[in-house]
């Protein structure tokens, strides 16, 4: 992906100091992604839906150096507070893919950002951050240079960056339904190295909603780097590739016949097979609490009574994701409120829906 890589000078640059913010989301995996190769590039393809509630919105400033210079100049804000570890974080992918972001050599940043929902809980927050960093970084360049730069021009060098920051993050530069890696679709227009919305998917999709119930908002136990580095060795690394491109296979039909029930089977066991592998990894991790196990049951209860096609999922942590269609919303936070609100810490509960993607707002 050279494409990307720009070449300029100094004389090149039309605004050396400037503002503006991004607002970016968190996406829930459907077919997940575990297990990378390469510069974090997927071991399987995935499926997400992108939400609207839960995002990290990014403010970024830029300034002139005083010298030009190949250092990184960088402060950064999370929350109103100097936080040094995301700092330094930023830093090296700065620094890594310098060659990128040519406009580092001639100005310095100072990046505030801010989530809606605990960070490091397993709600993805890397994602809705790491999109909202490329998006801003790829924008500054647009302006920076004068290159006037279309939205979409902005997007796919973002879910390009953004995947080299965190892999999931590419998928939060779309909206809808979007899907990563490589996997031959009629519908699919991803590859390994960037995202891409998926289409022509039945109308329920656009407003499905995702209620998310916080079991746990402390820091997981295992980051999600260290999670897909466990694959490397695992023994049924193959088979969970094997099983997750032909579940993309099965949900990419039953999201265009609005199959729901169908739809349930394939998340749940999605979510399922990813603690399962983390569980018997070695060394291995035990991500769901009692809570969580809780809840699941109860839900797959409720949907037996009911017949309504409501489902869970999760990501690498205890908190879980409880999707269903727009038109049962009514019955569903009856459902959450008396049955499932109790096994939340402190009744955090999240009412997000899929959105349209990330929005720049400044």
């Amino acid at each position: 992906m050279n494409s990307f890589i720009r070449k300029f000078k100094k004389k090149d640059i039309v605004d050396d100091s400037g503002r503006i913010s991004w607002i970016s989301p968190s996406n829930i995996a459907l077919v997940k992604y575990w297990g990378k190769f390469g510069d974090q590039l997927p071991s399987n393809p995935s499926i997400s839906l992108t939400l609207n509630e839960a995002k990290t919105t990014m403010d970024f400033s830029w300034s002139p150096k005083d010298k030009d210079s190949t250092e990184v100049q960088l402060d950064f804000y999370f929350e109103g507070k100097k936080n040094e570890s995301f700092q330094e974080k930023i830093s090296k992918y700065l620094v890594k893919h310098f060659d990128y972001f040519p406009f580092l050599r001639y100005i310095s940043l100072e990046i505030e950002s801010t989530n809606t929902f605990p960070h490091s809980a397993g709600i993805a927050s890397s994602a809705s951050s790491m999109s909202a960093l490329a998006l801003g970084l790829c924008t500054i360049e647009s302006e920076v240079f004068g290159l006037d730069l279309s939205q979409e021009e902005i997007k796919r060098k973002a879910t390009f960056m953004a995947r080299l920051a965190s892999g999931s993050a590419c998928r939060s530069i779309y909206g809808g339904v979007v899907s990563w890696g490589d996997f031959e679709h009629q519908l699919i227009n991803s590859t390994n190295e960037i995202a891409g919305e998926v289409l022509e998917l039945d109308e329920v999709f656009k407003t499905y909603q995702d209620t998310i119930l916080i079991v746990d908002s402390g820091q997981k136990a295992v980051s999600s780097r260290a999670g897909h580095a466990l694959m490397t060795e695992h023994p049924f690394s193959q088979i969970r590739f094997s099983n997750a491109r032909t579940n993309i296979e099965k949900i990419i039909k039953a999201m265009q016949t609005a199959d729901l029930l169908e739809f349930c089977n394939i998340v749940e066991s999605e979510a399922l097979e990813l603690h399962g592998l983390m569980m018997n990894s070695n060394p291995s991790f035990i991500l769901m609490r009692p809570n969580t196990l809780a809840i699941i049951e109860r839900i797959r209860d409720f949907r037996e009574r009911t017949s309504l096609p409501v489902c869970f999922t999760l990501d690498a942590g205890p908190n879980v994701h409880i999707l269903y269609p727009e038109n049962i919303s009514e019955q569903v936070k009856e459902f959450i409120i008396s049955e499932l609100s109790s096994f939340t810490e402190s009744n955090k509960i999240i009412y997000d829906h899929v959105g349209t993607g990330p929005e720049r707002y400044l």
